[in-house]
């Protein structure tokens, strides 16, 4: 495709080979600018607002080529100018294939010198354009199939019709083969449009043999004048059963999470009413801190139940640990939590271990930075990059004992802390005295490689 310049040059916009033929242009002419000496086709489409083909071949690259233009229209207006080359160095004689698509071709490039091809509505389903592979059905201005390609004979096979197409009456033959009555009505109705000349959105259908097939159908009106329809047709039987056992399996796995979040939940109320019942205080704060642990995977489990694709929204996790970690730390001081910066979404694999991680640093703060009764504020920063999340995670405490070692503390929730940060999340952590007082934690985990 070529736009005219104001130099009176054309720009190559865009390009396409053909799948199944030799090319015309090994090159990439995209971003190249050719002149009226070197394409005089493109300025007469443009000026005679009309299709040009050459007379004989020229050489191109060694090769002979024949080339043709078509103007593109919109309104009344040219815009752009399509060439088209063909390869002449394997001469062949044509199938009846690539004659019947060489016939559709040429009516679609009189539609877009008309302007009347693509259609000029909006269409939702642009993203979804036709496949090399997909079926080709020619329709006569009656509806008559005048030719079907092997890929459509093979999907209304597939369909529950046996024998030919050639003759037959698509729009009640495919009414025929569909199961949901709404669907078949719906497919009948939108090739009879395009024979019509009213263009139509493609559309899934279900046979009664349960054969899953797209339909598309294209009016064909060259100048005006009815010429029939294509109808393109794609057999996606075996992608929607693979759709559905991804979906089967999706709904199994948050199954499963839904039901670990349960038994979580029930472990940590056995834990709570075997607090309840010891009267030693460093029992029941081992007990307590195991309640928490257990609380945070399930919370990660909790999300993963929701989730379709198994990545956690780990903003929402966190802040739901957060009250729970402030409920905690009321009883003991007047300590807040405060959370700056979004984590954004995470992948199951890092989720747990980073939650776990986050609990334990903030916890630490709690039980070590603090007298009883003291006020202050920890504060979770967190900043993402594409290939970094950097966490810091702040106190206004009473800061590191002097000699403190992270490699050898003997505190558990610490030894926790760097066996995940190490093993799980493959990044790095280190603790440090801020300026003004208090601790910082400084935890980085890598997100390059991660799904």
């Amino acid at each position: 495709m070529y736009v005219p310049l104001d130099d009176g040059k054309f720009l190559c916009v865009a390009q396409a080979r053909p799948t199944t033929a030799p090319t015309a242009h090994p090159e990439d002419v995209v971003g190249s600018a050719v002149g009226s000496e070197e394409h005089p086709q493109l300025r007469r489409a443009m000026d005679e607002s009309r299709i040009c083909r050459e007379e004989d071949p020229r050489w191109h690259l060694g090769v002979p080529v024949r080339r043709e233009t078509i103007p593109v229209r919109l309104g009344t207006q040219v815009i752009a100018v399509l060439s088209r080359s063909t390869n002449l160095a394997v001469p062949r004689v044509p199938s009846p294939l690539e004659i019947s698509y060489l016939g559709s071709a040429a009516d679609l490039c009189q539609m877009i010198a008309d302007g009347t091809f693509p259609a000029p509505e909006p269409s939702p389903d642009v993203h979804t354009s036709p496949r090399v592979g997909d079926g080709l059905i020619r329709l006569d201005p009656s509806g008559a199939v005048v030719f079907a390609s092997p890929n459509a004979l093979s999907a209304y096979h597939r369909m529950g019709h046996a024998s030919d197409l050639v003759g037959v009456h698509l729009a009640p033959l495919t009414r025929s083969l569909i199961g949901d009555p709404f669907d078949a009505t719906e497919v009948a109705q939108r090739i009879r449009q395009a024979l019509d000349g009213q263009t139509s959105m493609r559309m899934e259908a279900e046979s009664r043999r349960g054969a899953a097939v797209l339909f598309r159908s294209l009016p064909l009106r060259p100048r005006g004048q009815a010429a029939g329809a294509i109808v393109l047709c794609r057999d996606v039987t075996e992608v929607r059963r693979r759709d559905r056992a991804l979906m089967s399996k999706d709904a199994t796995i948050r199954e499963i999470h839904h039901r670990v979040k349960n038994n979580l939940q029930t472990v940590a109320a056995l834990l709570r009413l075997q607090s309840r019942r010891l009267s030693n205080p460093e029992a029941k704060e081992a007990l307590a801190e195991s309640v928490r642990r257990v609380t945070s995977i399930a919370l990660v489990h909790e999300t993963l139940s929701m989730s379709v694709d198994e990545r956690v929204d780990l903003d929402d996790v966190v802040d739901k640990v957060i009250p729970m970690m402030s409920d905690v730390a009321v009883t003991e001081t007047q300590v807040s939590v405060r959370r700056e910066g979004g984590f954004g979404i995470v992948p199951a694999e890092i989720a747990t271990p980073l939650v776990m991680v986050l609990t334990e640093l903030v916890q630490n703060a709690f039980e070590h930075a603090y007298a009883p009764g003291q006020r202050g504020e920890v504060v979770v920063h967190s900043e993402r990059t594409a290939k970094w999340l950097d966490v810091t995670i702040t106190d206004d405490g009473k800061g590191l004992p002097q000699g403190f070692s992270l490699e050898r503390t003997d505190r558990l929730g610490l030894q926790i802390v760097r066996t995940l940060v190490d093993s799980e999340l493959r990044g790095s952590l280190s603790l440090r005295r801020r300026p003004r007082g208090g601790t910082e934690a400084v935890l980085r985990v890598p997100l390059r490689g991660r799904r």
